[in-house]
């Protein structure tokens, strides 16, 4: 059977349903047809131009990326810049264009769960709970095999991101035996880690304050970046999504972009 966008829809509707999403968050079909038929969807952590355009070189149908291309309502649109340039791109290439964001964060199995299972987490609760829905939240707090020291677990945090460096907040020496994870921009969420009795806190996005928030309260932080702690798990969600194609028995590949790069690794010191 081949798929169509609206099919896609309901498959992610499933995984991580849209009623789960933040109120500012947009997830969801962002451009396109719901009646277009999808051979191959190509996944991208960023609704970019180049993202666009290695969808449309793999021959795909659909991007499928975690950040949405449209956040608010568009009062113009300018096609000569972002995101103008990708939606009139998307057109042109007729290439659906889906986002799964802070839905896929919240739900069970998706972002923030990926995330601690490769933090090897034990007894993983969630850390910050959604009201009136049972188990399920932003981010996941969870208690390590064993009391690591900061040093180490940076060194293992590191490896399991691809990140090329963190920043970190804490004596390197110090135990940790409870960790919090929150995948992209979790800094304001240090003192409910804290208050949960994580030990550590990683996330992307640490501001000045932040850092300072979590010196004064003991915990210590670990900022992966917000491209690292998201697309180390989106890959897997990548992988999770071939097989649930393949359950229903669709004639669909499903192909992530490798060659994304972090935009925060793109410029250079002065």
């Amino acid at each position: 059977m081949i798929p169509k966008v609206r099919d896609v829809l309901d498959l992610l509707e499933k995984v991580a349903p849209t009623r789960l999403a933040e109120s500012w968050d947009n997830p969801g079909l962002q451009v396109g047809s719901y009646s277009q038929k999808i051979r191959k969807i190509f996944l991208a952590l960023d609704p970019t131009l180049s993202a666009l355009k290695a969808a449309s070189k793999q021959n795909a149908q659909a991007l499928l990326t975690h950040h949405p291309l449209i956040s608010k309502a568009l009062l113009h649109l300018d096609v000569s810049v972002y995101p103008g340039n990708v939606i009139i791109e998307a057109l042109k290439r007729e290439i659906s264009v889906i986002a799964a964001h802070t839905n896929l964060d919240i739900a069970h199995g998706g972002i923030n769960d990926i995330l601690a299972d490769l933090l090897d987490l034990q007894h993983v609760e969630v850390l910050d709970e959604l009201v009136g829905v049972d188990g399920m939240g932003l981010g996941r707090i969870g208690d390590l095999p064993k009391a690591t020291k900061l040093y180490i677990m940076a060194k293992n945090i590191k490896k399991i991101l691809g990140a090329k460096r963190l920043r970190i907040v804490g004596q390197g020496d110090v135990l940790i035996r409870r960790l919090a994870v929150v995948g992209g921009s979790g800094g304001s969420m240090v003192s409910l880690a804290h208050k949960k009795g994580a030990d550590l806190l990683l996330t992307g996005d640490m501001s000045h304050h932040h850092a300072l928030e979590a010196g004064a309260l003991g915990i210590a932080m670990i900022d992966g970046g917000h491209f690292h702690t998201e697309k180390t798990a989106f890959r897997i969600f990548a992988e999770r999504l071939k097989d649930m194609v393949s359950d229903q028995g669709w004639e669909v590949t499903v192909e992530m972009d490798e060659n994304e790069i972090d935009p925060m690794e793109h410029g250079w010191e002065y």
